[in-house]
């Protein structure tokens, strides 16, 4: 059966490309248009989509307004399209902090390297998150703000997000897994991969984490170089461990995570007490994913042996399988998302699948899980 998709922008050249796009997949069907977001909520009532399309700025109501009263009433999974600005960044976090699932530069040169992959990465997106049946989200009280991170949120690039976190279901009763003795393995790090959902996935375990985690983490989200500094500083605003864009020359350190700059890739050098990330711009056609969670955890295994925990998380396609295999053959150990709480189960999937990963995990029992596996809770 056909992806039922309405599209929603106040350009009609837009709505138009996009719907040309979509169709050319038969596995899709354009079954409406909407010109604002007041026109959004009554088509996504009427039309029942699988998928809405969104744009952030229009009349009448904009975006992100809209995303938030559709997924009070009916909701459905939602692409946001968004600038590669600044502000662009701002308000796409904001969507997906309203609700929406993933999203795309409106520019669609900045998508992929050529048309076609741009066109076929709209098309896998939309059945994708289309597959993804979603109930009615509900908004936690934010963590409590401390004044180490108040402080830390002003030093995050410049830029001080309000108070806010990330919509996201309401947390699952306990499972057995939180009743889960620790390995007693040690580590020495942490490396976290995720792509489609990984925002929302991100801000629900980095929150929980306590200020004393004992290890650094290494984050790799798909992302917009224009997105990461502001991602990071959202982070780092609501969690109580610090939270930053990793830059050239940094050095490891505890209860601090470095989120890879989008549009680079983000290794691990140096060996003993002198580890620290190299930060580069990769021209390379063989690697798709810039920042790729393949390329840090290879690093990561170099560097780190047997001693570090990685996490794969909700995403579309394969990156971190590779990686998670150089992980595991140096002794590390490896975890995936379960299928029930990802948005996207293929990243997690391709690992577990290779059989890499030793535990599949609901995404609200992570930050439990690495409490404990390391030893600070």
């Amino acid at each position: 059966m056909a992806v039922k998709v309405l599209v929603v922008d106040d350009s009609s050249f837009f709505r138009r490309r996009v719907s040309e796009i979509l169709e050319q997949d038969s596995n899709i069907q354009v079954v409406g248009f909407a010109v604002n977001g007041r026109e959004a909520v009554d088509k996504a009532k009427e039309l029942r989509p699988d998928v809405i399309t969104m744009d952030v700025e229009m009349p009448v109501l904009d975006g992100i307004s809209a995303v938030k009263e559709i997924m009070a009433a009916t909701p459905t999974p939602i692409l946001m399209f968004s600038s590669l600005t600044r502000d662009g960044a701002t308000a796409t976090l904001d969507a997906l902090d309203a609700g929406a699932l993933d999203f795309l530069p409106k520019k669609f040169e900045d998508i992929a390297r050529n048309n076609e992959d741009a066109i076929a990465l709209l098309q896998n997106k939309v059945k994708e998150i289309g597959r993804r049946r979603i109930s009615r989200f509900t908004r936690p009280a934010p963590p409590p703000r401390t004044a180490s991170t108040t402080s830390t949120s002003t030093r995050s690039a410049g830029i001080v997000q309000p108070d806010r976190s990330f919509s996201r279901p309401a947390p699952a009763p306990a499972s057995p897994t939180n009743n889960v003795r620790a390995s007693g393995k040690q580590y020495q790090v942490v490396a976290i991969g995720t792509s489609t959902g990984g925002p929302v996935a991100l801000q629900t375990i980095l929150t929980q984490l306590p200020a004393n985690f004992p290890h650094p983490i290494l984050l790799v989200q798909h992302m917009p170089a224009a997105f990461t500094p502001a991602f990071a500083a959202r982070l780092n605003g609501l969690c109580k461990i610090k939270v930053k864009e990793a830059q050239q020359g940094d050095r490891l350190m505890p209860g601090t995570a470095y989120l890879a700059p989008g549009g680079q890739q983000m290794l691990v050098e140096g060996r003993g007490s002198s580890r620290t990330l190299r930060v580069f711009e990769d021209d390379s056609p063989r690697i798709t994913y810039k920042p790729s969670v393949d390329v840090t955890f290879a690093s990561t295994a170099k560097a780190f042996g047997g001693d570090v925990l990685a996490v794969v998380l909700t995403g579309m396609g394969a990156d971190g399988r590779d990686g998670a295999r150089m992980l595991k053959q140096a002794g590390a150990t490896i975890w995936a998302q379960d299928e029930k709480t990802s948005v996207v189960y293929g990243m997690p999937q391709a690992v577990a699948n290779a059989g890499l990963a030793s535990e599949s995990l609901a995404l609200n029992d992570v930050a439990a899980r690495l409490t404990r596996e390391t030893g600070c809770g």
